[in-house]
């Protein structure tokens, strides 16, 4: 099913490829703390432009900080930027995990009215004392939501956000089976074993024409959480990362991929790919631990912009921000991008 939200009313298609995508950080205003629109324009189509798809209203993206109408607006802006800068093809994933699962049905449609071409959902965590242990509850849930949903939907992984309920591979690929409208798993765990389980059933041949998808442009992908194992994950079929590095290095990011994926078949360009995955997974770690605020001091560093989080998320302390700048895992990933972008 095309979406519909194209240039001038025409029916676009925006396939769910495997590759690289980022949580985008939302941006605020100064003093106001209200949406600054024009630096999540700039920020979604450069890094559009370096191959990297836009994962808006996530973890990253300050998802709980945000009301519905905010959501709305930032998911409509950006695709008014992707199609005015000529990316009219480049999908847009939409957080829409909410309390309930009436919330999130409602998420997920204002999503797609709003021109997201498909939504992620994590599961609540605020019952997660009754929820955790409740193998069909949670099943129930994401078999609901997707069946509901009007766009295909990606099931988020990721325990220290919701009361730290982690679905295992079983489960996940119970869901993968069974919902033909579910399109992916976010391994935000960092379980490899996990991602190398749930790759080993739907990336055979077999899986899609078993199991197919309600959208032909969506396949089940299984994608990674964090940028230090990209490497590994394509050497078990996995199919890359949404990760939170491809806001301050996309071309490092894509590039890594990229090598990862050709390596498979041409051994002799593991040695590059294991560098790049060496300097990327050590930026990785390093800028994580300074969560969002962090990742958003890099960005007003390198690119003029990044802000503040939402109180009450703290800023990062000005002697943390130095030392983030100057430690020597964020230089040499720095070093890379200008090398890669062409911007020395």
């Amino acid at each position: 099913m095309p979406a519909t939200n194209g240039v001038n009313g025409a029916h676009v298609s925006r396939p769910l490829k495997a590759g690289i995508y980022a949580p985008i950080p939302t941006f605020f205003l100064p003093d106001s703390e209200d949406l600054d629109i024009p630096s999540l324009e700039t920020h979604v189509v450069r890094t559009a432009q370096a191959g990297v798809p836009p994962l808006l209203a996530g973890s990253m993206g300050e998802a709980i900080h945000l009301s519905h109408d905010e959501r709305q607006t930032i998911i409509k802006a950006a695709r008014k930027a992707l199609d005015a800068a000529g990316l009219i093809h480049v999908p847009i994933i939409a957080g829409a995990g909410g309390g309930s699962l009436r919330e999130t049905m409602l998420l997920g449609e204002q999503a797609a009215a709003a021109g997201a071409d498909y939504s992620i959902v994590i599961t609540s965590g605020y019952f997660a004392g009754a929820l955790a242990g409740n193998r069909k509850a949670l099943k129930a849930f994401f078999t609901e939501v997707a069946e509901k949903s009007p766009i295909p939907v990606i099931i988020y992984n990721y325990p220290g956000a919701c009361g730290g309920i982690d679905l295992d591979s079983d489960l996940i690929t119970e869901l993968a089976m069974e919902s033909p409208n579910l399109c992916g798993v976010k391994l935000t765990c960092g379980n490899v074993g996990k991602l190398t389980r749930i790759a080993a059933t739907v990336s055979e041949s077999s899986f899609a024409e078993a199991h197919p998808r309600k959208n032909p442009d969506a396949p089940f992908l299984v994608l990674g959480g964090y940028a230090d194992f990209i490497l590994p994950s394509a050497s078990v079929n996995g199919h890359g990362a949404i990760t939170g590095l491809g806001n301050v290095a996309p071309c490092t990011i894509v590039k890594l991929y990229e090598l990862s994926v050709a390596a498979q078949k041409d051994p002799s360009l593991l040695p590059e790919a294991h560098r790049l995955q060496g300097i990327v997974g050590r930026a990785d770690f390093t800028i994580a631990k300074a969560s969002i605020s962090g990742t958003k001091f890099l960005l007003e560093k390198l690119y003029g912009y990044g802000g503040a989080p939402r109180k009450p998320l703290p800023l990062i302390e000005p002697e943390a921000a130095n030392a983030l700048w100057e430690h020597p895992h964020v230089q040499e990933i720095v070093r890379m991008e200008r090398e890669l972008s062409g911007k020395q």
